[in-house]
């Protein structure tokens, strides 16, 4: 998918590959496709001046956008492997990341450069940190320089010649762990290229209308078969006005970015998809309901994307216990171990940095396969909640709890201080909805839960974290305490 995407590129080298927005949602071209490709060339060309060579493992630390495109299709060519560097995850665990890939070369722009520096207090209020750069590696700087950044990546002019790279590492992505055992995930070249051609033919993106999205797993299939692609403008109004004025055919946003959009008014057109956190059914109404043509949940991990798909009309129809997230896609195989949910296919991961391949993803997921073949979750195995011996997965139960006026509502433990949990629901109301109607909307569904009715319901926003904005559940937990108090929860009902 990435040569596709070079030689696409050099095809129609004017026409505009990837867009900005306004404040006005007026749509700028950011770059053309020729520019992008001669910015990767100009990469590739720099690297390899500075020694780098097939196997070689480098750091980025860019912000999307067509530099980062840019280098991730100078890395494809060289061969080199790309270690991403998050700075949500703070900089104790990056450096212990870090230790184990070693990398030639850090390349980082401005801003991540002033978050590791001069703007780290300022940075830190946002819960992004980075160490010092330099301590982890060179450093180059790509895109514009400011002063105390590291020398530019420059344009080196030298000739690369064409490389057999076989099926070598393409990527690692640092997921979960600790600083002391930190999990890396390795995707090979042949990996890379299967999960991007299943994206490719999930979107079927048509050539020359544009695309809403900001992820790589969304840019290099839409460019590869020519359409343009429009990043997400970051203030939910914004990209309510970029939509309008877009009128794209296909959107890619999380599910936080998809409630703020709906919540400052936007339309949509064409097809949408969520994914990377929960979606449930009353979302993609509700984005049905703006104007989509479709609303998709995809279903996907760190170390196969995408995995599974769910049209909003299939979700909402569904009847039975669990978070129904859709067939599996051509190519992944499902099996379940002790109720966890086992992937593999051409798209897998080869393996975790420092172990051996192994072709199944355990997902950490508990799920069952209904009568049609289709991936039913039941929840996090590691966010079981054990009440009066009772074994809970709040995963079964938390899509009952999205009611309409519901924005987003999980179940959580909470110690209860003899070694026993109390289940509580926290839910986030949409804004301008009143808690007195969600509380009367919610007792049927609360009822219905049987031996699993949780103890308390607490109204409240859903803490989120890490780069995907997934529920924080031990944050959940500790605010459910605050709110309630041990004391508070014993014996009480919502």
């Amino acid at each position: 998918m990435l040569d596709l995407l070079d030689h696409s590129l050099r095809s129609s080298p004017e026409r505009p590959a990837v867009l900005g927005a306004s404040r006005t949602g007026r749509t700028r071209v950011r770059a053309t496709r020729g520019e992008l490709a001669e910015l990767a060339d100009a990469y590739a060309s720099s690297l390899y001046a500075r020694g780098l060579r097939p196997g070689d493992t480098v750091g980025v630390a860019v912000r999307p956008g067509p530099r980062a495109l840019a280098v991730l299709l100078a890395l494809w060519r060289l061969g080199l492997r790309g270690a991403v560097l998050d700075p949500g995850a703070g900089p104790d665990v990056l450096r212990a990341r870090l230790a184990s890939v070693r990398p030639s070369l850090v390349l980082a722009d401005a801003a991540a450069q002033a978050v590791a520096g001069w703007a780290r207090p300022l940075a830190a209020r946002a819960r992004l940190a980075l160490p010092p750069l330099h301590e982890l590696g060179p450093v180059a700087t790509v895109g514009r320089r400011l002063p105390g950044c590291a020398p530019a990546l420059g344009r080196a002019g030298a000739l690369v010649p064409a490389f057999d790279h076989g099926d070598g590492d393409a990527v690692i992505v640092f997921t979960s762990g600790t600083t002391s055992r930190p999990r890396a995930v390795v995707h090979t070249r042949s990996g890379l290229a299967a999960g991007m051609s299943t994206v490719a033919a999930l979107f079927r993106a048509r050539p020359g209308e544009p695309v809403v999205g900001g992820t790589f797993f969304v840019l290099v299939p839409s460019l590869a078969q020519g359409a343009p692609v429009a990043l997400p403008a970051r203030s939910p109004k914004v990209l309510a006005r970029q939509l309008r004025r877009l009128r794209p055919q296909g959107t890619y946003l999380t599910p936080p970015q998809l409630r703020d959009a709906l919540n400052a008014g936007a339309r949509f057109t064409g097809r949408v998809w969520t994914g990377s956190a929960p979606a449930g059914a009353e979302l993609l109404g509700r984005t049905r309901a703006a104007g989509a043509a479709e609303a998709w949940g995809v279903y996907a991990l760190t170390e196969l994307f995408p995995a599974a798909a769910v049209e909003s009309r299939d979700k909402a129809a569904y009847e039975g216990a669990g978070d129904l997230v859709g067939a599996p896609l051509p190519g992944v195989e499902v099996r379940t171990e002790d109720g966890q949910l086992l992937l593999s296919g051409p798209a897998a991961r080869n393996r975790y940095l420092g172990e051996d391949p192994d072709p199944w993803v355990r997902t950490g997921d508990r799920a069952h396969l209904d009568a049609s073949g289709r991936i039913v979750l039941e929840g996090r195995c590691k966010d079981m909640v054990l009440r009066r011996a009772e074994n809970i997965y709040p995963g079964l139960y938390e899509p009952s709890l999205h009611v309409p006026g519901v924005e987003l509502a999980v179940l959580v433990g909470v110690p209860a201080g003899d070694g026993d949990e109390r289940l509580v629901a926290v839910v986030q109301p949409r804004p301008g909805h009143d808690e007195a109607r969600l509380r009367a909307a919610l007792a049927g569904p609360l009822r219905r839960m049987g031996s699993a009715r949780p103890d308390a319901l607490v109204f409240a926003d859903v803490p989120l974290s890490g780069r995907s904005r997934k529920p924080d559940r031990a944050a959940t937990s500790r605010l459910a305490a605050e709110r309630l108090g041990t004391a508070g929860l014993a014996g009480v009902r919502p």
